[in-house]
């Protein structure tokens, strides 16, 4: 292996949103640097639900608003147009 390629690993400290530390090795800035997190499992809807809280905001209900029960009436109708 080539000498001095890789990144120094070192301890931080991770603060989450909630305010709560902890330590862990990383290559993130120096040694004894603090990551302070914007997003975490306590904030992020991904984590508060599931992904189907995630799939409702997005464009799974811009498709149902949009075009909503399409084409759901009309094959009722269909059915019943067939059997008379």
């Amino acid at each position: 292996m080539k000498a001095d390629i890789h990144p120094d690993y070192h301890e931080i400290t991770v603060v989450m949103t909630d305010g709560t530390e902890y330590k862990t090795r990383s290559t993130y800035g120096k040694e004894g640097d603090v990551l302070k997190l914007d997003v975490d499992p306590l904030t992020h809807p991904a984590w508060q639900g599931g992904t189907g809280r995630v799939v409702e905001r997005g464009q799974l209900s811009k498709f149902e608003k949009r075009f909503g029960n399409f084409g759901i009436a009309n094959t009722a109708e269909t059915k019943e147009e067939k059997k008379d």
